[in-house]
């Protein structure tokens, strides 16, 4: 299922098909250095299958499917995660990730953006976050330039994180 297209890129729902293309950024440890560390086959079926199985039937929305519109291929991962509590609140956050080799490029911002709007304009949800390394400034730059702010710092699973925050406030077309 398609959920929204950019210029250059294509969001939609993954398919158990996709893990071949994920291992390309689970399996990366400089995509995965801000995280818990490359993953291996095993854990990225697990992962996609639970994006797939639980997250989209139970949230209406996950994380989705990044692909290249000039040639389908899938470069990462661009979407929505609930969290139940995350600073003391419950909170939808907004993630992405991307093959090394598409880094610099605009594509994150280009995706989030899509997101976002999908966010406030077809979900309506007031508020969503980012969770984000502090060391993270290439995150940190697409997060800003998503229109969100730094709100507070948060804990979580152990890791300490810079909470980004964005809240619709008006007419969801006069900007955010």
């Amino acid at each position: 299922m398609q959920i929204a297209q950019t210029h250059r890129l294509l969001l939609r729902h993954f398919r158990p098909a996709d893990a071949d293309a994920l291992m390309h950024i689970f399996g990366d440890s400089d995509v995965m250095f801000y995280g818990t560390g490359a993953k291996d086959r095993a854990w990225v079926e697990r992962w996609l299958a639970a994006v797939i199985e639980q997250d989209y039937p139970n949230w209406g929305f996950g994380l989705w499917a990044v692909v290249l519109k000039a040639n389908d291929a899938l470069i990462g991962y661009c979407g929505l995660s609930q969290f139940k509590d995350l600073g003391g609140q419950p909170e939808v956050e907004i993630g992405y990730r991307l093959r090394k080799s598409h880094w610099g490029q605009g594509l994150a911002t280009e995706a989030a953006i899509a997101v976002r709007d999908y966010f406030f304009t077809t979900l309506k949800l007031p508020r969503l976050v980012a969770m984000i390394d502090p060391r993270n400034t290439a995150s940190i730059n697409v997060a800003t330039k998503l229109g969100m702010h730094y709100e507070k710092d948060v804990v979580f699973q152990g890791f300490l994180d810079r909470l980004y925050v964005i809240e619709q406030t008006g007419d969801p077309s006069q900007g955010r």
